[in-house]
């Protein structure tokens, strides 16, 4: 019984329901909550969508996703390497809870699985949900294993494996329960996944050392900036993808200046905490990391809200 509980435990550390929760789940929510406040769905169809969608999200995300996370970044040595606060994986494989060689093969069968069911979907005419499925697949292997392995690569992982997957999340419940999808859907999931960008980047700050020293050298874009400009420069990507979304504030003002002024307010809040942060001081990085996850988790769920 100690031992069932044991291994439970560490699958709940291999999901990572903070930042599922900080990214997939609120993602939904914005896309779901003006469905279920304006127009004339029932609820229970938008229930059943976001349960849909939010199991798809922890299969995806909190399994899969970091799965193979943890997996590559083991081999290469940086989470054995990680000052490991809230970054350096789930620590499921450091701490002996899964040896590899199992999180591998639960990567392989669910991998095979899910690929299995988009072609059933596909079959059966349902195309988008095979789109959604293969669009989860590919941000799952391209961002951990060869030949792809994006995250060691710097702007690759952001933007060949995580927009991609956090754009077709945010409007997945409105392409699928409507016969267009809203300009604000498109709004809503480009901003999301821009501020899941953002957070990401301030995750990878205090691993910088262990991935310079992994191997194969894990070049994040955070670890590109600093050797380019600086130690310093560590939270210049963070800050960046912060800005371009303040950006999109311009193109949601358009339509909806309330929920534009909302979003314009928090990124500068956010960016107003990572200019004092101190890159060389994990602890530091992390207190600020936590304020940035309640600040994406404000963003997507005003958004929802404000129309």
């Amino acid at each position: 019984m100690k031992q069932i509980a044991y291994h439970l435990r560490g699958s709940l550390k291999l999901l990572r329901m903070i930042a599922v929760l900080s990214s997939s789940m609120v993602t939904i929510l914005s896309s779901l909550l003006p469905l279920y406040l304006y127009s004339n769905l029932d609820t229970i169809t938008l229930t059943f969508m976001f349960l849909f969608l939010t199991s798809a999200a922890i299969l995806f995300h909190g399994v899969l996703t970091h799965v193979f996370n943890d997996y590559t970044d083991h081999l290469s040595g940086t989470d054995t390497k990680s000052p490991a606060i809230l970054s350096g994986g789930s620590r499921v494989i450091q701490d002996g809870i899964f040896p590899p060689e199992l999180l591998w093969k639960i990567g392989k069968i669910l991998s095979g699985t899910f690929l299995l069911l988009a072609v059933l979907f596909f079959l059966t005419s349902q195309i988008k949900l095979s789109l959604l499925i293969l669009i989860g697949i590919w941000a799952a292997v391209s961002y951990s294993l060869p030949p792809f392995r994006f995250s060691y690569r710097p702007f690759l992982g952001e933007w060949l494996s995580l927009f991609p997957a956090f754009i077709f999340l945010g409007i997945a419940g409105p392409w699928l329960l409507l016969d267009q999808i809203p300009d604000w859907a498109y709004q809503n999931a480009v901003v999301n996944a821009l501020v899941c960008m953002a957070w990401v980047m301030v995750h990878h700050i205090p691993d910088m050392e262990a991935d310079r020293e992994a191997v194969p050298p894990k070049r994040t874009s955070v670890v590109w900036f600093a050797e380019l400009f600086g130690q310093s420069a560590a939270k210049l990507p963070a800050i960046i993808y912060f800005l371009l979304t303040g950006f999109i504030a311009i193109w949601i003002a358009y339509y909806r200046p309330l929920a534009a002024m909302m979003l314009a307010v928090l990124v500068l809040l956010a960016v107003w905490l990572l200019i004092r942060v101190n890159t060389q001081d994990a602890y530091d990085v992390t207190k600020v990391e936590k304020y940035l996850l309640a600040i994406a988790m404000l963003i997507a769920l005003g958004l929802g809200v404000i129309q």
